[in-house]
């Protein structure tokens, strides 16, 4: 993989992980390797929609677990498939 694709996938990464550093960093050597602000602002969009699609599942499996009634017990952190601390 050549290194503008590599650069622009860190951008993309940085947005959808939330992560500000990193994006403020992969944004200012993708601009100092001379990728075109276009370009760089399309890594960004695909970025925004992977995570808008990842958010809404999220907020959808969210909804299906609680229905309308939320379980009144509190986390147990020793259930095995959480990853509560």
């Amino acid at each position: 993989m050549d290194e503008r694709t590599k650069k622009l996938i860190a951008v993309g990464a940085s947005v959808g992980a939330n992560c500000h550093p990193c994006l403020e960093y992969h944004v200012g050597r993708a601009l100092e390797a001379c990728i075109d602000h276009s370009e760089i602002m399309a890594a960004v969009e695909v970025a925004k929609a992977v995570r808008g699609g990842a958010t809404a599942s999220m907020d959808k499996l969210a909804l299906k677990l609680l229905g309308s009634d939320p379980p009144q017990q509190s986390c147990n952190s020793q259930a095995a498939s959480c990853c509560c601390s």
